[in-house]
């Protein structure tokens, strides 16, 4: 595993709510995320697995296609203590802004404050002169079916946006990146090592996204099965036979600083939502 704790640190000018520094690597820039503070009252674990999440996570979107910002697992001595973290390399440069979904929504309609309503984000994109709007959709369906795959619990509107070449004043859809709030990084191996598979399956059914329709957060596995958003459809008959599932569980039991609980927990998830997802697929198509 590599360590970082020798690497040349920045000033972090990075945002979000978890501990982080900026630290040059190889001579790349990389914005490495320590374990999260907890947030959950009555938790006994010391440290949240979001790092483990954020890498898992991106490496699906990977195996799966997407430009997916570059992530490494690695470890930090702090305090003398050794933290696991996640470096996340840095896809900016000096010619390259990220443009996140955010910023675009406050320049489009200044007149309201868009949140994560799904009309409220189709209309920016529908309303917006700086996109594609017809890709830029597509891009965004896609990235839904994954990150209904993995669970990914905290899409919001600052956790995925556009890359601005300032060369060309060109726009595309940004690599994706943020990924630490999938496969449920609050649950510690102690508690994996007990959960029975129909826990596990109704885990992987009661997941919300953060994205909302009528006021209410969108449950993945619901809105997949019901096939009646059109645009989501299409994006499912785009992406499943590119989700490459023995490619996948390969890839996180050759994790190895990963419990054998924790493999068997995120494969026993994602092959379960896989399988709604396959049904769906065999529904439209």
């Amino acid at each position: 595993m590599i360590d970082f704790t020798n690497a040349i640190e920045e000033f972090n000018n990075y945002r979000g709510s978890e501990k982080k520094k900026t630290l040059i690597y190889n001579n790349k820039k990389y914005l490495v995320k320590f374990p999260d503070p907890i947030r959950e009252k009555n938790k006994n674990i010391s440290y949240i697995n979001n790092a483990f999440s954020e890498y898992v996570g991106s490496n699906i979107f990977k195996l799966t296609g997407f430009e997916v910002q570059n992530t490494l697992l690695g470890k930090y001595y702090y305090n003398g203590k050794e933290k696991i973290v996640c470096a996340c390399e840095d896809f900016t440069d000096s010619d390259h802004i990220l443009y996140e979904f955010e910023n675009l929504a406050l320049s489009t309609n200044p007149d309201k404050k868009i949140e994560t309503d799904l009309t409220d984000i189709m209309d920016v994109l529908e309303e917006s002169k700086m996109i594609n709007t017809e890709e830029t959709k597509k891009k965004f369906w896609d990235m839904f079916v994954i990150d209904a795959l993995i669970g990914n619990t905290d899409r919001h509107n600052g956790n995925w946006g556009f890359l601005l070449n300032k060369q060309t004043n060109s726009i595309k859809f940004s690599p994706i990146y943020d990924c630490g709030s999938c496969l449920n990084p609050m649950l510690e191996d102690a508690e994996l090592e007990k959960i029975n598979d129909v826990e596990i399956k109704n885990l992987a059914i009661n997941c919300y996204s953060c994205i909302k329709v009528d006021g209410k957060k969108i449950n993945y596995m619901t809105f997949i099965r019901e096939t009646k958003h059109l645009e989501c459809n299409e994006a499912i008959k785009r992406i499943f036979n590119k989700i490459k599932i023995n490619e996948i569980n390969s890839f996180v039991e050759n994790i190895e600083c990963i419990s054998n609980a924790r493999k068997e927990f995120y494969n026993k998830i994602i092959n379960y939502r896989y399988k709604i997802l396959e049904e769906a697929y065999n529904k439209i198509c």
